[in-house]
């Protein structure tokens, strides 16, 4: 299996939406894109799958010295291989890489977050950044795209937040800011034990209102110039604000179950965005 192979392996096999927004892209920015996204689902699995923290820390400190080697010209893994002819070309940079990996880094020494200052950080790392490296691949011309990709990406981590607040409160995890957990009268305890309400649907519906701001700010920074480069992020966006809406729809029930769409509408979003924008 070539370093290519193993990344669209990779891709294709966690489900993800960002699969269908790379669909319609030409070759060579399709094979990078999906090297970031194998990077990305490589990292994020070290503290997932990881139940010791110490050996997690291990495996992420392995990963600071692969992305030393990458840049150094001596890959060893399949996706930092494949990542290697996509570095100069699309102003990949060893310091954005490992901005990533420290924010996988922070879920292994904080399970809360006190207000959304603190949580807004944590999105920056681990999806605002990896916005900003797929503004480089898919291309811009416009400075101001950069903001819209970082926007982009904090606005897709709080819809994951949204859609897995019962899956992350399984794993004693709860990324809802505690500010908006007094604000709405809502216990973490209540959260941790999968005890929902009026009080904890009034609070989802404001998590998904924020959602939506950052998804308008977002759109507000993209300069016209680059909306057709820029179109997966806009597939992304079309797929998961969809997401919003079903959840909103199901009243919120993510405590018992991930909501999420079909791989059938997920294509159907693709397409239609690919052609409209």
């Amino acid at each position: 299996m070539t370093p290519d192979e193993f990344c669209q392996q990779k891709a294709a096999a966690s489900g993800s939406s960002f699969y269908y927004a790379f669909l319609f892209l030409p070759p060579e920015r399709r094979r990078a894109i999906t090297a970031l996204y194998a990077f990305c689902r490589e990292v994020d699995d070290v503290v997932d799958e990881c139940s010791d923290a110490q050996l997690a820390r291990t495996k992420l400190a392995w990963w600071r010295a692969e992305v030393a080697n990458l840049f150094a010209g001596q890959a060893q893994h399949p996706v930092t291989r494949a990542l290697a002819p996509a570095l100069e070309p699309f102003g990949i940079t060893a310091a954005r890489l490992n901005e990533i990996i420290d924010g996988v880094e922070m879920d292994l020494s904080r399970s809360r977050y006190a207000d959304f200052a603190a949580l807004e950080r944590y999105c920056y790392h681990v999806a605002g950044v990896v916005g900003l490296l797929a503004a480089g691949i898919f291309g811009y011309r416009d400075a101001r795209t950069l903001e819209y990709a970082k926007l982009l990406g904090i606005a897709f981590q709080l819809t994951n937040i949204v859609r897995d607040v019962g899956e992350d409160a399984r794993k004693s995890r709860i990324y809802l800011p505690l500010e908006d957990l007094q604000r709405f009268g809502v216990p973490a305890g209540d959260i941790l034990a999968g005890r929902g309400g009026p009080a904890f649907v009034e609070l989802m519906r404001f998590e998904t209102q924020r959602a939506r701001a950052f998804y308008d700010r977002a759109l507000e920074q993209l300069p016209e110039a680059d909306r057709r480069a820029q179109r997966p992020g806009l597939i992304m966006a079309a797929i998961y604000r969809a997401l919003l809406e079903e959840i909103e729809r199901d009243g919120f029930d993510v405590l018992e179950r991930r909501t999420s769409l079909t791989p059938l509408r997920k294509l159907w979003i693709a397409w239609k965005t690919w052609l409209s924008a």
